[in-house]
């Protein structure tokens, strides 16, 4: 009697590794980072800004028009970096 529970208590041979869900959630995690790094460095390559020089800076101050379409954005700015309402500004009638 003590030959057949030895018989069916024998253990299998050992299954390989990548048979084994979980060893594939562990590799996939870091694989997936790796991909994403590499898919970050090509749009960061190949989407680069223009770069600017001093002439279209110079040029984009000088412009009246510039300055009179970002005023509100200025007068947001201001507003919030000090917290006041700015005051309105005075309006002439011709």
């Amino acid at each position: 009697m003590s030959d057949a529970m030895t018989s069916h208590t024998l253990p299998q041979s050992p299954r390989p590794w990548w048979s084994f869900g979980h060893v594939w959630l562990v590799i996939a995690g870091p694989l997936v980072v790796v991909v994403a790094s590499f898919i970050t460095f090509y749009l960061a390559a190949h989407g680069q800004d223009p770069v600017l020089t001093e002439s279209s800076v110079e040029a984009q101050r000088d412009n009246a028009d510039a300055q009179t379409r970002l005023a509100p954005a200025m007068q947001a700015r201001n507003h919030a970096a000090t917290g006041s309402v700015p005051s309105p500004a005075p309006q002439t009638k011709p």
